[in-house]
């Protein structure tokens, strides 16, 4: 039987948090939440989660600083991060992966589509 992964979803927008809360959930992880940059880099250090999902666009540090820093440190160089983004968003999917994106999620998606990504990321040892 695959064990359940935790989860972390990085976004300011409460609705998008309980949206992914209720998906991920319901295939058997379990996620922490953060609503900025330095909250997701201390969840990250503290709970090591074995994916994360990250908006962008967010208060203090936003999405690709954050995915830069992840890259730095040796723990979490190899931590699968999607980046789930607007089409109307200022920055280049080429900034995202120069930064060490894994995947790439285009707002708005359905629960299939980031299902689909999260287990795929998450690999054969996946639940759901």
């Amino acid at each position: 039987m695959s064990e359940p992964a935790t989860i972390l979803v990085v976004d300011d927008e409460p609705y998008m948090i309980r949206l992914l809360q209720h998906h991920i959930e319901r295939a058997g992880h379990r996620m922490i939440k953060a609503v900025n940059g330095r909250e997701a880099l201390d969840r990250i250090r503290t709970q090591q989660p074995r994916l994360v999902l990250m908006d962008v666009m967010m208060p203090e540090i936003n999405g690709l600083e954050v995915l830069a820093q992840i890259r730095r440190e040796e723990a979490t160089k190899h931590l699968p991060v999607i980046i789930m983004t607007a089409n109307a968003q200022r920055f280049t999917r080429e900034e995202a992966e120069a930064a060490g994106v894994t995947a790439f999620l285009t707002k708005p998606f359905s629960p299939t589509q980031l299902m689909a990504e999260v287990n795929r990321q998450l690999g054969p040892a996946a639940k759901g």
